[in-house]
């Protein structure tokens, strides 16, 4: 079964579905790049107009995780992850449809190596960058995802 940004969208209506409500949603995945995007709207909004700092994170961050899950399926292995810490940085205010783009696939495959050939977990940052409708920046979102074999 092939795994698609499709694929991505069903698994958040039933496994996330405050991120399904709130408007998340994958576009493109690929081996080395995740695309999702959120519109901003009332249902999803700060006191200020603008998208809600954890919805563009809840974004940003399945943009790095759905690579982790492309990876681990490609493995043929079973492997647990995990956020183990994120940063984020807010540069303007986000309205109209957000686009976040993890670009980052590439580390994930060594770190999954790593973890089936020594047994140990392993750690790795991945960033993802938001943008407007005009492709100006509103938020930069770093995830150190923690991946580990599962006996």
């Amino acid at each position: 079964m092939e795994f698609t940004a499709g694929k991505i969208n069903t698994f958040l209506f039933f496994k996330l579905p405050s991120a399904f409500w709130c408007g998340v949603r994958a576009k493109t995945l690929d081996n080395n790049q995740c695309t999702v995007s959120v519109k901003h709207r009332w249902f999803n909004q700060n006191p200020f107009n603008s998208m809600y700092f954890a919805v563009q994170a809840m974004a940003a961050e399945l943009s790095t995780g759905a690579l982790v899950m492309y990876q681990i399926k490609k493995s043929g292995r079973k492997i647990s992850m995990l956020v183990a810490n994120n940063k984020g940085n807010f540069t303007k205010k986000a309205t109209g449809r957000i686009t976040f783009v993890c670009q980052d696939g590439h580390l994930i495959e060594q770190a999954i190596q790593r973890t089936i050939a020594t047994g140990e977990g392993q750690t790795f940052w991945m960033k993802s960058i938001g943008k407007d409708e005009k492709g100006d920046q509103v938020s930069e979102m770093d995830f150190e995802w923690s991946v580990r074999l599962k006996h």
